[in-house]
């Protein structure tokens, strides 16, 4: 079927977008295919057309379980055969989706790359009848990068057992050396790189420097109206910064990595859905997002990299209309990236104090432990030891990076579930919609009525068609009824040892994990210092678009730096008609920023003028409410 027909008939697109085609086309040509494409520029499809264009499984290598299960249920609603493999799968369901690879009932297979070091995998991934190999967030291959997988290095492997294989890499952020880098590790037959323009012209990029963070993100708020994201670094704050806009009359929820799977579902979707408006997140959200209207993308710590800021900026404004990406910064910033990379970096001994802790707190002896996993509560850990949590963490990620351990902290226990009542009793209690759930869980788990069983509701949903959320809804009211007793599946954060124990003083760090990713540290951290540089005269924009490479050959005109050269020289009588225009509105009462109806003007000044009264003392905010002021 022509790559055309495929998407019009899933996706029901007219069209392909910017250079998907032509890396389509690069693909089923049998090239080996670098693709760099911003956030939202639609990777996904430039792996799933092509494979259903062709015979044989794709195998698809992403870092994070979340996308994959993301991914799998997408394509499984458009009636796309796919199954993905997670490390807490029970071994018996990891041999049946394999076995089914092999005889060709799935097109999309995801895995993680460390699925790569089971042999059990390779084994029968060598039966499998492959059409092409697709590695996303491939800069996660890049030893100095920003988000280095050492199992990616893993992938080039399997070219071996599939050598006239394409594969296909893509990333939304690579710098001209890390393009190098990818082609490299991955086996490129020829170099080939497709890519994008990372310039959005919709998305007005702005630094704000405030003496009060918290006043500068209600500023934001009130001034710009619609969906919004907030990162923040830390969970806690996350937690907090949303409470306080509750409090304040705004729709806010918070998101990160240690919240179990059904919250992060659940709040995900009331936030797509429009129910909450403001997610306050760490870096942990984002991925795989599909929600086009975002407005704002507010930066409420500095992030690391101008790879990372690129990122999660890119989130606004998705479907082509104006947005913004604001950062927010009070002049410590420098200060605090010296003890950031204080703390990500931490001398040898405390890395070797940390690795023999861990092996005692996990009851590992000397020369026992290599392919041992278990259970890591940093809580535990850091009480009985007296370490401190984000230490321990960058130590636990360099031991990893070395290739001594295994950390992982997104990974969930699966849920346990187990029937009391009779087949006939459970029955007669279920609704109509509930009769398919427990058939599909009856034929596919045995034992469930004498012990407690693992199962997975993506692949229950699936089958259903039911919500992961539904499933969960669903389980809770038969447990309520005592007809079914279920544990919920909980983040777990596990350690595996790649290696058996040895003494302490004998681990080493090589230099690509610590001198030299410490140097490519300081270096895209003074990228980023550089970047909110109070004095700048340079575009935003072309600031961000020169470290990836690329020259933009006239200024954005929409961000801070731009309207500050130009003095902020709107037209006098279109400011002044904007101004009386909303004094008119207030005076029916007070109204949020964002339902203040801007039709017939240009929004590009509303911020401005908002500003510029409230510094006149025109308007006031009251809480998240504008109301006219005594000066008017």
């Amino acid at each position: 079927m022509p790559y055309l027909s495929i998407l019009q008939k899933y996706w029901g697109y007219d069209d392909f977008r910017g250079i998907q085609r032509e890396v389509i086309e690069s693909i089923g040509a049998g090239n080996d295919t670098l693709c760099l494409m911003p956030t939202g520029g639609g990777k996904s499809i430039t792996f799933q057309v092509p494979a259903l264009a062709m015979k044989g499984v794709c195998i698809v290598l992403t870092p994070l379980i979340s996308l994959m299960k993301d991914q799998v249920e997408a394509l499984r609603r458009r009636g796309i055969k796919a199954a993905y493999i997670s490390s807490f799968m029970e071994h018996e369901m990891v041999l049946t989706i394999l076995d089914n690879s092999i005889f060709g009932a799935y097109k999309f297979l995801y895995i993680s790359p460390e699925r790569l070091e089971s042999e059990i995998f390779l084994n029968k991934l060598r039966r499998m009848k492959v059409c092409f190999i697709t590695v996303d967030e491939a800069h996660c291959i890049c030893q100095w990068g920003y988000d280095f997988r050492p199992s990616y290095l893993q992938i080039s492997k399997i070219r071996e057992f599939f050598p006239d294989c394409p594969v296909l890499a893509l990333t939304a952020t690579a710098t001209e050396k890390a393009i190098d880098d990818i082609q490299e590790k991955l086996c490129f037959r020829q170099k080939n790189v497709l890519k994008m323009s990372f310039a959005r012209d919709n998305l007005a990029y702005i630094v704000r420097l405030e003496d009060d963070i918290f006043n500068g993100i209600l500023h934001a708020l009130q001034s710009i109206p619609g969906s919004c994201i907030i990162y923040s670094r830390s969970r806690r704050k996350c937690r907090e910064l949303a409470e306080m806009l509750n409090g304040l009359g705004f729709s806010a929820t918070y998101y990160h990595a240690g919240l179990p799977s059904v919250k992060k579902n659940e709040r995900q979707e009331r936030w797509r859905r429009d129910e909450i408006r403001i997610m306050v997140a760490t870096n942990a959200f984002g991925m795989g997002i599909d929600k086009p209207d975002v407005r704002l993308v507010l930066h409420a710590d500095l992030p690391d990299s101008i790879e990372a800021y690129f990122q999660e900026a890119g989130r606004a404004g998705r479907d082509g209309k104006l947005a913004y990406a604001i950062l927010l910064t009070d002049g410590r910033e420098r200060t605090g990236a010296l003890r950031r990379l204080a703390r990500q970096f931490p001398k040898i001994e405390y890395v070797r104090e940390v690795y023999e802790k861990m092996c005692c707190f996990l009851g590992i002896a000397e020369g026992d432990g290599q392919n041992v996993t278990r259970e890591f509560s940093i809580e535990k850990f850091c009480q009985t030891f007296g370490f401190y949590p984000k230490s321990l963490v960058y130590a636990l990620d360099l031991l990893d990076k070395a290739g001594y351990i295994e950390y992982r902290d997104e990974d969930e226990a699966s849920t346990r579930l187990r029937i009391n009542a009779t087949r006939t009793e459970l029955f007669r209690a279920l609704y109509p919609s509930e009769e398919r759930l427990i058939l599909s869980i009856l034929r596919r788990y045995g034992g469930i009525f004498l012990d407690y069983v693992y199962i997975d509701e993506d692949i229950l949903s699936g089958e259903t068609g039911l919500s992961t959320d539904d499933i969960y809804q669903v389980f809770l009211r038969l447990a309520q009824l005592r007809l079914i007793s279920f544990i919920p599946r909980k983040h777990l954060p596990c350690i595996t040892f790649r290696r058996r124990r040895i003494d302490k003083e004998d681990i080493v760090l090589p230099a690509q994990v610590y001198e030299d990713r410490r140097k490519h540290y300081e270096e895209r951290m003074g990228a980023m210092l550089q970047y909110i540089e109070p004095n700048s005269d340079c575009c935003r924009s072309r600031m961000l678009l020169r470290y990836f490479g690329e020259e933009q050959e006239h200024d954005c005109g929409i961000c801070d730096v731009c309207k500050r050269r130009k003095g902020q020289s709107q037209p006098a009588e279109a400011c002044e008609a904007l101004r009386s225009h909303i004094l008119d509105q207030l005076r029916e009462g007070p109204k949020f920023a964002y339902d203040i109806d801007l039709s017939g003007f240009d929004p590009e000044i509303y911020e401005e003028v908002i500003d510029g009264m409230r510094i006149a003392g025109e308007l006031v905010f009251e809480g998240p409410l504008l109301k006219i002021g005594s000066a008017s």
